[in-house]
């Protein structure tokens, strides 16, 4: 089922940390992760929420499971408009300390995690990202593309009207960021019936992609789509999207956004479309966000953040951009 890849937990009152860590060790325990690895979460997580008491008012955790085509994780995103820090790298080294701590915090939150990434700015604030895994990963060469969703739930809804999917092949990679029109169960059920449409169409095209998927949902509400391809062996991005999904290409040294056609998949679509096209070597990152987050991002604020695990890029945009008045979706693809 497709649904929110992550769920937000406010952690701005200290007597919420317990229900906190009680709610994600129970996610984890459902999803099948050993004891010793969920014990160890739940000090990653008892030291993120203390973070966010000691420096922050106003902090939030994101917690998603994903099964990561059988090598199954969760991720713990800490996001903060604190203070940041001057040097987060060295704020990492046991025994630093910005109170009158042990200043052990960060660096047990690094042991712990297959994955930790801390990413801050003096006046800005903090992320922190821990990823754990179920067992421990052999090393595997990086894929052609590697995509990082957060998509989040209106607050209040407990299911999502935003989806992400994928699909890949040996020749292409695929992805479909769908919004079902209004929030909740009904837009839910759309995105998932473009899912189940989205995955079973063979062809590559957005554009045939989005047609077929058009046929499939005329019973639902209906979603505004788009469809991002690369193609393996040309190393180029196609694109096509109808209603407001914004989506941005960019690179080291310029972007560009990418025109969706008006209408809405699964009632109205324009009888005249066709794929974009995007040189990966101009144009090696992209980004789709639902209308969830305000898209006049400016990129320069986040210096070195290329640098990170591009969950990093996708919270940062988040934390700054996020509507909280309706679904909230984030997803950024890079070609390796």
């Amino acid at each position: 089922m497709v649904d929110a890849t992550h769920t937000s937990f406010i952690a701005n009152d200290r007597s919420y940390f317990s229900l906190i860590k009680k709610e994600i060790h129970r996610t984890a325990t459902e999803a099948g992760m050993g004891a010793t690895r969920i014990n160890e979460l739940d000090l990653i997580v008892a030291e993120m929420t203390s973070n966010l008491f000691k420096y922050s008012d106003d902090g939030e955790i994101l917690m998603g499971v994903f099964a990561n085509n059988g090598a199954p994780y969760i991720e713990l995103i800490s996001i903060d408009n604190g203070p940041g820090m001057v040097n987060p790298a060295r704020m990492m080294v046991d025994g630093v300390s910005t109170s009158n701590t042990l200043g052990h915090g960060l660096g047990s939150m690094k042991r712990l995690s297959d994955v930790f990434e801390l990413y801050s700015q003096i006046g800005w604030g903090t992320i922190a990202m821990s990823r754990v895994y179920h067992e421990p990963q052999p090393y595997k060469p990086k894929p052609a593309v590697t995509m990082r969703p957060i998509v989040v739930a209106k607050p209040g809804e407990t299911t999502s009207g935003d989806g992400f999917v994928f699909k890949k092949t040996e020749k292409y990679f695929k992805i479909m960021l769908a919004d079902g029109l209004g929030h909740g169960p009904e837009a839910n059920k759309a995105i998932n019936e473009a899912a189940a449409a989205f995955r079973v169409f063979p062809d590559y095209s957005p554009t045939e992609t989005l047609r077929f998927i058009h046929t499939q949902i005329k019973k639902t509400r209906g979603a505004v789509i788009n469809i991002m391809g690369y193609n393996i062996e040309t190393k180029t991005w196609s694109s096509a999207g109808v209603g407001n999904i914004a989506a941005r290409m960019f690179g080291p040294v310029s972007f560009r956004n990418h025109m969706s056609y008006n209408g809405i998949v699964g009632h109205n679509m324009p009888n005249t479309m066709n794929d974009q096209q995007y040189p990966a070597d101009t144009y090696n990152q992209v980004m789709l966000c639902s209308d969830g987050i305000k898209t006049r991002i400016d990129f320069a604020k986040y210096p070195q953040i290329n640098k990170f695990d591009l969950t990093v890029l996708a919270a940062a945009i988040y934390k700054d951009h996020a509507r909280r008045s309706d679904d909230m979706s984030v997803v950024i693809a890079k070609a390796n």
